[in-house]
This record gives structure tokens, sequence and C-alpha cells, in this order.
């Protein structure tokens, strides 16, 4: 490759790390003889709210648990913000997965701990020793977040399943990811309570311009908080585009998600 060659390549390569938080390509993932990720290729831009949904079984969960290095891959590369993950030693993987956050379905959280230690967990694991002040400061920053100040010293316990969730986020968000996974954000919420998650979730990406993915049924947490919407069908990509582009589908099997 000439001199001018390799430059043109190097500042295409730059220009893609720029825009490009995920690059997905050709990701394959099985368990026994269960092919559940066939050929997953996919890009997700910086800044961008990327739905996905899909029949129950189709992979979406084993998904953002490859991005996030909670399940290994198979075969094929990813690319998380410029880093091909396969190249990476066990240290520099730990280092980039600091920059991602994961919502998972229940919470997960510490039901022995207060609300106060709950978001001091990741902090004091992450950057261990913190001086006293900047802990609080943080805290109680993450919490004015997700609009649960009142609620510090209280246990999981004592809330609600939409404070739960609203918890949930601002622990993984107390370490400032650069992009969330939003695994079913939604599930077991009434619609009130759905819709302020949903709304919470485009306050994150607006306020920390975050990279995210949005695993869910619901479709009007999709059509509220989408940038772009993919429909996996047997462990591939099957379509995407808008809520209004799928919508109106010819294909009736992608219509039907929105019906």
């Amino acid at each position: 490759m000439t001199t001018q060659a390799t430059s043109m390549k190097n500042e295409h390569d730059n220009k893609q790390n720029v825009r490009v938080a995920v690059d997905m390509e050709h990701l394959k993932k099985s368990f026994g003889n269960n092919h559940v990720l066939r050929d997953i290729n996919l890009v997700i831009h910086k800044g961008e709210n990327v739905v996905i949904l899909g029949q129950s079984g189709t992979g979406k969960s084993v998904l953002i648990k490859c991005i996030v290095g909670l399940i290994d891959l198979d075969e094929g590369t990813l690319v998380i913000l410029g880093q091909n993950t396969s190249e990476l030693k066990d240290k520099e993987l730990v280092e980039l997965r600091k920059k991602i956050g994961f919502l998972f379905q229940s919470a997960a959280l510490y039901d022995s701990m207060t609300v106060r230690e709950n978001l001091e967990f990741p902090l004091r694991r992450q950057l261990h020793l913190i001086p006293k002040e900047e802990l609080n400061s943080l805290v109680k920053e993450a919490l004015e977040n997700v609009g649960l100040s009142e609620t510090i010293e209280l246990k999981p316990s004592e809330l609600s399943g939409g404070m739960r969730k609203r918890l949930g986020l601002a622990r993984t968000l107390i370490l400032k990811p650069e992009i969330m996974l939003y695994d079913e954000p939604t599930t077991g919420l009434d619609p009130i309570t759905s819709k302020e998650i949903s709304n919470l979730i485009l306050e994150v990406q607006k306020k920390y311009n975050t990279s995210s993915i949005v695993i869910t049924h619901d479709i009007e947490c999709a059509k509220l908080t989408g940038n772009r919407i993919i429909v996996m069908k047997n462990g591939m990509c099957a379509a995407e585009g808008s809520y209004t582009d799928l919508k109106n589908s010819d294909d009736a099997w992608i219509r039907s998600f929105f019906e």
C-alpha cells in the first residue's frame, strides 16, 4: 500500500471512529445446537438510540450481553469505541467495559444496601479510594438525574417497580458511560411509569450524549426512544428503519410488531 493510500485509509478509519460507537460484523453465537446469533451486522452511531425488536428467543438479550462481555462470541468482529475487542488484553477489556452501562431487566439492586450504598458500590469498586465529598456529590447528582433524591436512605424494597428501575439506571449512570445497553427497561411497569422511563432514556441520551441499544417488546417505548429501529429474526437483522417506515412496511410480518 502506498503512503498516500495508507494516509487515506487512516483518515477514513479516524472518521469512522468519530462517528461510530459500536460496529458489529458477522457476529455469531451458539449454545450447543441452538444457533442464537447467526450473522449480525449492525452499526451504532455515537449519540444514537437504536431499538431492537424481535420475538422471544431471537437473540436480542444475548446480543447485548455479548457487547458488554457477559457472554463470549463464537465468531465475528466487534469494535467498540474504535477498539477491536478480540485484540484487547484482559486489562484493556476491563477498561473498555467501564465505558459501557447495562440496565438489567430486574435493575439488579442489592436489597441489603440502602439507595446510597447501592450507588456508592460501583464507585468504590471502579475508583477505589475516592474522597467522601466527591462520593457524596456523585451520588446526589445521580439521584437528581432520575428524580430520586428523597430516597437516598431507603432500601430498594421500599421503592416501587418504577423507582427501582430508575435507581438501577442511576447506579449505571454514576460512572458516566459512553454506551448504554437497556434490556427490557419497561417490562412489568404500568403505561404511565413506562412512559416516564422512556422519557428518562431520552434525557440520558441528551444530557450525556450516550449511544444506546434498547431491547424491548414495548412498542410505545420503541416509538419514543428509537432514532432507528432494528427487527431481529432467526438471529439476524431482518429489517431496519424509522418507526413510521417499519409500521408501514410491505412485509406483513414486520407490520405485525406495530399493530
